[in-house]
């Protein structure tokens, strides 16, 4: 069992080695490199099967002791072993494609050496024991897995690498507070002791924090924005693992959270139910809007994870009776994780012949290509609940436990954090309907590339001509072996997806299934073929009807429909993160300043301490800040022609500088002009600030108010 069980640290540092091995190789040699890659790819699989084969679900764990004081803990299970290999299988699939999708690609040593530490750091959070250790793979893997969205150093790709690292780091800033209050209510952060170490201890903040930097890395709404931003610019095999695995790494956190510290809690339950929903519709609308091969499958990975959480939210409500939900969840996380991995190497295929993605270019390039069109299909099918394909069963598990407490358990509606029989089949039909926006989008994508022809006859023809020639059999054979787990999946439920869930249920405190499930009986058919008509009738009235215009020349132009206001990052996050906020806090700190300055004069000390002191001080944070947190605050001459808040606000503080200067400040006649100053920082911070300076401002921001937010907890809790 020690022999097995040191498995476990070498199966999270031995990518982190590999990746060391590829870079250095990668300078002499690419096909070593290459080779390398692969190797520890294949590798890490094998010592997935072994720890999978030789302790099963049994649990055992593996210290690292004097790591940052706490030590790092790892553990293994039937859930961690089944995720860890999951993860370990889209490595290698993924590396086997990348040798072709990256031929003529530049900077290939970077790209391998952030891929193999990702993955020794995703296996790190699979197999964590404690919180602490989740979280510093956490943010290892969030750091490393940047660089795969920047990856070609395009504007476009540095803008979206930019909001995935905001969004990374103040989620994990959130979640680091959170496990701050959680190990200071519960006095352990490990996972499996935090159910007893909290019980009679109000600990939803904490779990809140937590869920908000969890919640960041799944794509849950509304902090989402990544995922249709990143996936579209980053290289299709790191999209592949962005959306199938590093999504899931959040939702493993969710989980904790849900099975671990708020077990069987129905208000809980509630909440991420909420959640859920709003991010399964918001993420199908999307998709279906979107004219981009990978965007599309990128909002439909935001919708696949509101799923996941519904799945999550019923377990909360169903208490002890959540057996569906349980199963329901984990093979729809199962499940998603392949489909992405399939459909997002059939776009890299698509890209990397065409350099296009947008379907109005890439119109027909699937005609003629009868492999990759089934490949494709596979998964399209999949996840769009069809039966006889692995995404069915787990959707109907799912629809199921809704279906279940609607009639039987809505009689405890009364109770707080409840949802009455009404609001569950409001739910209910919004899953459905769901469902359905999966098929119509999946359609979409299909018939505009597999079966509709190019507006140019020239541009189809060379389409046509590419036939057998637009990827070689490595990559081929990857994709077929990815695409015949679906159908084999499907067709035999209980001899593949039964025994997954069964090894990986009693992480979620379930320890036997009582239901049998008959996949097939008329009673699950129903809620299955209800979600494909809605889906054929959204096709042909949005897509077909609404999305496509009609020319002048008689050709059809698919158009981007879906309003530009409803930009959530554009219209909400960036204005408040980049404009309000330094607005509001330059403010601030300009009253600060002054303060500071009019108690220098009231001081007894005044006469032997020039209060120039205390401006100097004042200039050093005003200019640290203006380099850092409030850097993207316009010059003072490019008020006029910048946002109109920031002109009203500038023009304001103005006044009041000018009023207090003819009153209070009148014996000062030479005081240093303050904005004056902030030009001078903003412009020496324009000099020499860098790309990562400038993603990390939002740590910065978000430090700030996080430290805020903990004073008043704290000084709240003291007067309690």
């Amino acid at each position: 069992m020690e022999k097995q069980l040191f498995l476990l640290p070498v199966i999270v540092f031995l990518p982190m080695i590999g990746a060391c091995v590829s870079y250095l190789s990668g300078r002499k040699d690419k096909g070593l490199r290459d080779r390398v890659v692969g190797a520890v790819s294949v590798a890490e699989f094998l010592l997935l099967i072994i720890l999978l084969a030789t302790n099963g679900g049994s649990e055992a764990g593996f210290d690292v002791p004097g790591v940052c004081g706490m030590g790092l803990h790892f553990t293994v299970d039937g859930f961690r072993t089944v995720y860890g290999a999951i993860a370990a299988f889209m490595w290698m699939m993924t590396s086997l494609f990348s040798a072709e999708y990256f031929a003529h690609y530049r900077n290939r040593n970077r790209y391998y050496l952030f891929q193999l530490v990702t993955l020794g750091a995703t296996e790190g959070i699979f197999l964590s024991a404690d919180l602490y250790t989740t979280f510093v793979f956490f943010e290892v893997m969030s750091f490393a897995s940047y660089v795969w969205v920047a990856q070609d150093e395009r504007k476009e790709s540095l803008r979206a690498a930019a909001t995935y690292l905001a969004v990374a780091v103040i989620g994990g800033l959130v979640m680091l507070m959170g496990i701050f209050m959680l190990y200071c209510q519960a006095g352990t952060l490990e996972i499996d002791a935090l159910y007893d170490a909290c019980q009679g201890k109000d600990v939803y903040i904490a779990c809140m924090c937590m869920f908000f930097g969890f919640g960041a890395k799944a794509g849950a709404f509304p902090l989402h924005i990544w995922l249709p931003k990143a996936h579209p610019v980053a290289p299709a095999p790191a999209s592949a693992l962005l959306s199938g695995i590093l999504t899931k790494t959040g939702v493993f956190g969710i989980l904790v959270i849900s099975c671990k510290i708020l077990f069987h809690d129905a208000k809980w339950g509630t909440f991420v139910l909420i959640v859920g929903v709003l991010t399964m519709v918001a993420g199908a609308v999307l998709a279906l809007f979107s004219i981009d091969f990978k965007r599309t499958l990128a909002c439909s990975s935001v919708s696949q994870i509101g799923f996941i959480l519904v799945g999550i939210g019923m377990q909360g409500l169903l208490g002890e009776e959540n057996a569906l939900a349980v199963r329901g969840s984990l093979l729809h996380m199962v499940n998603h994780s392949l489909f992405k991995l399939l459909l997002f190497m059939t776009a890299g295929v698509i890209y990397m012949n065409l350099h296009k993605l947008d379907l109005n270019d890439i119109r027909g390039f699937g005609r003629k290509k009868p492999l990759l069109a089934a490949v494709y299909l596979c998964g399209a099918l999949g996840i769009g609940g069809i039966p006889l394909f692995s995404g069915y069963v787990s959707k109907t598990l799912i629809h199921e436990s809704i279906v279940e407490y609607i009639a039987e358990i809505s009689h405890e509606a009364s109770h707080i954090g409840y949802l009455g029989t009404g609001d569950m089949k409001i739910i209910e039909w919004l899953f459905l309907i769901s469902g359905g926006l999966t098929v119509a989008y999946m359609c979409k994508l299909f018939f505009a590339v597999f079966v509709e022809k190019n507006s140019d006859p020239q541009v189809q023809a060379k389409y046509d001509a590419m036939c057998g020639k637009y990827m070689n059999k490595t990559s081929s054979v990857v994709l077929g072996v990815c695409a015949v787990l679906f159908p084999v999946m499907g067709v035999f439920p209980h001899q593949t997806m039964d025994k997954i869930a069964d090894m990986g249920q009693g992480f979620m405190g379930l320890a036997e299934n009582p239901h049998v499930v008959h996949y097939f009986s008329w009673t699950n058919l129903k809620g299955g073929l209800t979600s494909i008509l809605i889906g054929v009738l959204l096709y042909l009235v949005v897509a077909r009807m609404w999305m496509l215009k009609k020319e002048d020349d008689g050709t059809e132009k698919y158009l981007n429909r879906w309003p530009g206001v409803l930009d959530i990052e554009e219209v909400i996050y960036r204005p408040v993160l980049l404009t309000i906020l330094p607005t509001v806090c330059g403010s601030v700190c300009m009253v600060l300043d002054h303060c500071v300055d009019v108690l220098a004069k009231a001081l007894p000390i005044a006469g032997s301490v020039e209060s120039g002191f205390f401006d100097t001080i004042t200039d050093s944070i005003v200019v640290f800040l203006r380099k850092t947190v409030y850097k993207d605050s316009p010059q003072p001459h490019e008020l006029e022609e910048g946002n109109e808040l920031t002109y009203v606000a500038g023009r304001f503080v103005n006044g009041i500088v000018a009023l207090l200067n003819r009153t209070i400040w009148r014996k000062r006649p030479n005081r240093k002009d303050y904005i004056h100053r902030f030009a001078l920082g903003y412009a020496s911070f324009k000099e020499n600030a860098g790309l990562i300076g400038r993603s990390l401002s939002y740590g910065l921001i978000l430090f700030c108010i996080g430290l805020c937010a903990t004073l008043i907890y704290l000084l709240i809790s003291m007067l309690r």
